[in-house]
Order: structure tokens, then sequence, then C-alpha cells
């Protein structure tokens, strides 16, 4: 499947030549590379394994001179249970054809996740909650995770868990602010501090004493 994509595919992109001739050879070494992640082909080459998920399907109506038009919006997130996540969104008046933007969206928004254990209660070193404290908002929502002991789960609402768990979070307590009904705005607060889980530095020390692990590992 690799090689079939990867001969198929005439790259548009520095970065997807880059991919294509074997100068970039994992996701980590893409993402840090500064360039704009453009085509879903390098994460379909990079990470053959990633896992898709429908997160919500709302339908949205207008009215217009013309009479009402129906469109159905489709909030949808990938990710490899291990370190990278991705979340996207897409309208249009098909859901199928939603659903398709949506997953290609979430390709591109791809991230990388840093884990690791830094629960107070726990301190096992194994990346299976989040290294320190996190806030992610987006509108009126306001999300903020804590790291969790093993075996605590994710104390999340459902549009949360999804999410949480394409990025290999499997223990997390969860605190939120605002409106947190609109699942677009909560699924974008998460995600917004899951981005953040990779711009807290720490010392190699702390790293060391937290189990700090970034994407599939260093």
């Amino acid at each position: 499947m690799e090689e079939e994509v990867k001969d198929l595919w005439d790259p548009q992109t520095k970065l997807g030549r880059m991919v294509k001739e074997g100068k970039i050879k994992t996701m980590e070494e893409a993402l840090r590379s500064g360039l704009v992640l453009r085509e879903q082909e390098i994460v379909d080459l990079l990470l053959p394994n990633l896992e898709e998920e429908v997160i919500n399907v709302n339908l949205v109506q207008r009215m217009t001179d013309s009479g009402r038009k129906v469109s159905f919006l489709v909030i949808a997130a990938v990710g490899n249970r291990d370190g990278f996540v991705g979340l996207g969104k897409a309208k249009t008046k098909e859901t199928r054809l939603s659903i398709v933007k949506a997953i290609k969206d979430a390709k591109l928004n791809l991230i990388e996740v840093t884990r690791g254990c830094g629960s107070w209660e726990c301190r096992c070193g194994a990346p299976h909650t989040f290294p320190y404290r996190v806030k992610g908002k987006s509108g009126s929502a306001e999300v903020t995770f804590k790291p969790a002991p093993w075996g605590v789960g994710l104390v999340v609402g459902k549009t949360v868990k999804p999410i949480l768990e394409l990025a290999g979070i499997k223990d997390v307590w969860t605190f939120t602010k605002g409106t947190t009904r609109t699942t677009v705005n909560y699924a974008q607060a998460t995600f917004d501090a899951l981005k953040k889980t990779s711009q807290i530095r720490v010392s190699k020390g702390q790293e060391k004493v937290l189990g700090v692990k970034r994407g599939l590992g260093e």
C-alpha cells in the first residue's frame, strides 16, 4: 500500500518531494522541518497505521432568497494512538463528502503530542497521561487537562474522549469552563491543549522525572 501511494503520487510541495526522495523518513522529521504540511500523501506514507474517527455530524440550515439551504458540518479526528493526532472539519451538501474532506483536513492538521507521567500520585514514568497541566481554549469553551495516575482512565466528555484516545492519552483529569456543549469549540479547545504539550519546555532532569515522550519517542 505504501509503495502504491509513493508510485502514484506526484508531490507538489518541497516537503512532499523530500519525503518521496527519502530525505525525510519520519513524521517527527516532517513536522519539525518548518515546512507546512499541505499534502495528505505525506501522512499516508509516514504514518500508514493512522486511525480515523468522526467526532460529530451536524445538520446546518440557513435561509436564503432562493429558499432553505441544508449542509452537513463534520468534525473528524485522526491519530495513531501513540503520540500523533489531527483534528479537522468540513461542511458540504453531502454527509459522505463532508466526512472525506474533514478527515483530509485532520491529516493536514496533524500534530505531535508530548506525553508522560506528571501525576504526583503515580510517577511510574510511562507515557500514559500528560506530563504537566495544560489548558486549551476555543471560543467560549475552555478545557484544562491535569495528569492522572495509572488506571483512572479518561475522565472526559464523549466529544473529547476519542481525540485523547487517538493521541495516546490513557488517563487524565479534566476541568471545563464556558460553553462546552458546542461540539466544535469543545473539540478545538481540546486540540489546542494537545498542541501546547509540545510548546512547554522543561529541563532534561524534569523530562526524566516526568517520563516525557514526544511523538513516537526519542
